[in-house]
């Protein structure tokens, strides 16, 4: 992090980014509590929507010219000329308060939001510009903190001012506006700050040859050209789907949760009311620390379904309780689970896309967003219009959230169910994959290791991102709690009188370029020691290609789920046992069984304890 803040210009950059979210969230923020002090209801719910869909339209609409002003002009020259329109705006916005016009100043959301359209496709394009390859994640890290933070400082700063400044009784909006016009002041500040902090940006972008079509923009061939590329994958377009949906469920929820507050719960103040909605951000940044712990050793996409459950949940509880402790523990949770949704997706996006194409795969993506959560503010507007109450849209936008987790169930239902099993192996155990650059990322794999506990095949693909699929044990296998996860996870039974299909289950797997697990040695160890290793998994090596990867687990010995005859614990680790799972290097897949024995004794002696 010190050399992130050693570039050139890092100072005003991060300072003119605070600035930007911090001002346009705070008129916002000043519209949408004149609206909740004066509106109840259905009316309220029209008036927040139809604000928060003035802000998204803009990015919908520039969309292609932004991104052609990004590559043709300077990026340093668009935020000046963005940050003095910025103050500009402010100021008739700052007139309009002092003048009491609510309308003038609603719609003028709309211009500080085009402004911002055109202004963040070269904020966030400058990144590239000032930072090289080796800082440019710790960058974009950067960015999306202080972006996080101006949102939070925005919504409680302005929240407490506004309240703070309603010194008098009111009866209208223009009331209202009167009395807290001198809030404008900051807009105007704000934005001037921000242009200063702009000038003194280095340019390192000339203006280029690229041209604007303007008929292929009128005909909506440069968005047709966007689509097709964000349907060529099927995982990058469902992730931009889910992305989608849950900003679609929190544009809703948090439109409708000051009618439902007034109405409901009786609450006037707007200090609680956006408070409570401020929990979801925060819940957002636990959140996101929380993936970056599930995917230690790779992009867990178990995450991805766990967040979807976590956020349907937490939305149940909102609407069926008047309780505001439990009011607050639900948007913080949403903010946990929406976190473990968005992070994931995010960096699947980012992962899945070549890199030619990811710039404008991002830039799709964020279309996407506004086009969906546009929609569902103009749905909420209808419905609200039609006389729907908040309890109504709320158990609607569950219904659209349990559709979502199932989806994303049906998606990564094994990716879930591992994480289950290594979240609760976790508790007891601290388990430490190494090497696990040697297993191949593609092509058919066959895994062949010791076996030294009942918890081996949960242990062996902790450290691997691509599923295994294992051969157990028929009357394991067929237990009853068993064999639904059994299936999910696609192991494969096996038994003395059913080898034959087991193997040839497994050889249709690596012919599909999957990876095989299997326990060469037959049964658990009772010693702890390495044993006999069969020849039975040639017979699935037969006519394939791919390579085998041997593997040594280290210190599972010992525990309740070994066949040790006498228990014990390492001392000095508080019950919790390390245990190490080493991937050795590939072996040809046709290797005789003294091969790969002496593969994971070699593993045993380097890494072992």
């Amino acid at each position: 992090m010190k050399s992130i803040w050693n570039i050139k210009g890092i100072f005003p950059y991060t300072v003119a980014l605070f600035l930007n979210a911090f001002t346009d969230l705070g008129h916002k923020i000043i519209i949408q509590n004149t609206v909740f002090k004066i509106y109840d209801d259905q009316t309220q719910i029209i008036y927040t929507a139809v604000l928060n869909a003035l802000i998204l339209l803009p990015f919908i609409f520039l969309f292609t010219p932004s991104g052609y002003l990004s590559q043709r002009f300077s990026k340093t020259a668009i935020m000046r000329y963005g940050a003095s329109a910025a103050v500009l705006i402010t100021l008739m916005i700052t007139y309009s308060y002092y003048q009491g016009w609510f309308w003038g100043a609603f719609g003028l959301t709309f211009i500080l939001a085009a402004q911002s359209a055109i202004y963040s496709r070269a904020k966030y394009g400058y990144i590239k510009e000032i930072a090289g390859e080796k800082d440019f994640a710790p960058l974009n890290a950067l960015v999306q903190s202080v972006t996080t933070v101006a949102i939070l400082g925005g919504i409680i700063a302005y929240t407490v001012m506004f309240e703070k400044s309603l010194s008098a009784d009111y009866e209208n909006e223009a009331d209202i506006l009167r009395q807290i016009a001198p809030l404008g002041w900051l807009l105007v500040a704000g934005s001037a700050i921000e242009f200063w902090m702009t000038l003194r940006l280095s340019d390192f972008h000339r203006n280029s040859v690229y041209k604007f079509n303007i008929k292929k923009y009128l005909s909506g061939y440069s968005l047709r050209k966007n689509w097709m590329m964000l349907r060529r994958n099927r995982e990058i377009f469902e992730a931009i789907v889910f992305l989608s949906l849950f900003w679609s469920i929190s544009q809703v929820i948090l439109a409708s949760f000051g009618a439902y507050a007034k109405s409901t719960l009786h609450i006037e103040n707007t200090i609680v009311v956006q408070g409570l909605m401020a929990l979801a951000a925060f819940g957002i940044i636990i959140g996101s620390v929380l993936t970056s712990r599930f995917s230690r050793h790779y992009l867990h996409k178990g995450s991805i379904v766990a967040g979807a459950v976590v956020m349907t949940m937490m939305l149940i509880v909102l609407p069926n309780t008047t309780s505001l402790t439990l009011i607050a523990f639900s948007f913080f949770g949403f903010g946990i689970g929406g976190a473990m949704m968005i992070v994931a997706l995010n960096a699947l996006i980012q992962n899945k896309t070549p890199r030619p194409h990811l710039a404008y795969i991002l830039a799709g993506n964020n279309w996407i967003q506004n086009i969906f959560m546009t929609l569902f503010l103009g749905l909420t507007t209808l419905f609200a219009y039609a006389g729907w109450e908040p309890l109504i849209i709320f158990y609607t936008m569950i219904g659209v959230s349990a559709i979502l987790a199932l989806a994303a169930f049906v998606r990564y239902k094994e990716y879930f169910i591992w994480l289950i099993f290594e979240k609760l192996l976790a508790l007891r155990y601290d388990i430490v994959p190494m090497q696990t650059h040697n297993v191949p990322p593609t092509g058919a794999v066959l895994m062949l290791g010791n076996h030294i506990s009942w918890l081996d095949w949960i242990l062996v693909q902790i450290g691997v991102e691509r599923r295994i699929r294992y051969l157990m044990e028929r009357s394991i296998y067929e237990k009853a709690l068993i064999r639904p996860i059994m299936e999910l996870g696609k192991v494969i039974p096996i038994s003395q009188k059913g080898a034959k299909q087991a193997f040839q289950n497994a050889q249709k797997e690596l012919s599909d370029h999957q990876i095989v697990g299997l326990f060469p040695e037959g049964n658990i160890s009772y010693d702890g020691e390495i044993g006999k290793i069969y020849p039975g998994y040639q017979k699935i090596a037969a006519n394939s290609q791919g390579v085998i990867v041997p593997f040594y687990i280290d210190g599972i010995y010992g525990s309740v789920f070994s066949r040790a005859s006498k228990r014990h614990t390492p001392r000095k680790t508080w019950f919790r046992r390390t245990v190490r799972i080493i991937y050795g290097e590939p072996l040809p897949l046709d290797s005789e069984p003294q091969t790969v024995y002496d593969a994971i004794v070699h593993l045993k002696e380097h890494y072992g304890a």
